[in-house]
């Protein structure tokens, strides 16, 4: 989710580094008021794609109940981030630095890489103890890659909510026929889309709700829910006929209740 979160949502990808371990945190401290954190983040191996350079202007102490009432952090237990206290027991309090995006080299954010100088599971390094080659400077960011073929996409319900921007443009041309697979009990729901923002409008409203106003999926943890296209359909096919093809689909892949969770 990084990736996405650094293009699409910077504020929460920020956050995200605004905590460290015990470390780094020292660091950074030391470094208050005058030093500079440059972001990357991992894209091949031994490679790293540059985010973006962050001034340390400030710092103050969280609290375990401070840290998940900052809304940021609060959005991201919902992409699977535990917190702090998880691999640090016994840690009463964690510093949560300002820091502040600076305008340097800003129009190269995911698109230089430079070489990640070994071991690669080390995941900082000082600037000036080390050498980062410049390895390529992409004409497109990477951040935000290109989008697989409409028969490949496989998306979680939490990435929904984060969806590149030229994913979602594509995904507001396309209506047709959509599953919802739960991965707890192996049980789908088969969904059209040709209204307002086609599969995008329907999916933006399943990451908003998590059972997009569908019965039997509001007794459901959206959590487990993986989105994929079954087919797309003409941009001016009638209402009426993409209707008709979600029935065949129903019918073929047995969602209706009790077998799945389509209760029509």
């Amino acid at each position: 989710m990084l990736p996405w979160l650094a293009a699409e949502r910077p504020d929460v990808f920020n956050a995200y580094q605004q905590t460290q371990g015990e470390k780094v945190e020292r660091v950074m401290e030391a470094n208050k008021g005058r030093g500079y954190i440059a972001s990357f983040i991992g894209h091949e191996a031994g490679k790293a794609l540059f985010v973006g350079l962050y001034s340390i202007a400030g710092s103050k102490p969280l609290s375990h109940k401070q840290f998940w009432q900052v809304p940021a952090y609060a959005e991201m237990k919902a992409f699977g981030m535990k917190g702090w206290y998880v691999v640090e027991a016994g840690r009463p309090q964690v510093l949560w630095f300002d820091l502040v995006p600076a305008d340097f080299y800003s129009h190269w954010k995911g698109k230089l890489v430079v070489g990640w100088p070994g071991p690669e599971r080390a995941w900082w390094r000082w600037a000036d103890r080390n050498e980062f080659t410049v390895l390529s400077v992409l004409e497109d960011s990477a951040l935000d890659a290109a989008m697989p073929a409409w028969d490949e996409i496989e998306l979680a319900w939490e990435e929904l909510a984060v969806l590149p921007t030229r994913w979602k443009s594509a995904l507001a041309q396309w209506r047709g026929i959509y599953y919802i697979f739960d991965t707890s009990d192996a049980k789908g729901y088969v969904g059209s889309a040709y209204g307002n923002d086609n599969l995008l409008g329907r999916w933006l409203s399943y990451a908003a709700s998590g059972h997009g106003g569908n019965q039997l999926l509001r007794r459901r943890d959206p959590h487990n829910f993986r989105f994929t296209i079954l087919q797309r359909v003409s941009p001016d096919m009638e209402a009426s006929d993409v209707i008709r093809l979600e029935g065949t689909w129903k019918q073929r892949l047995h969602t209706r209740a009790p077998f799945g969770l389509n209760d029509n």
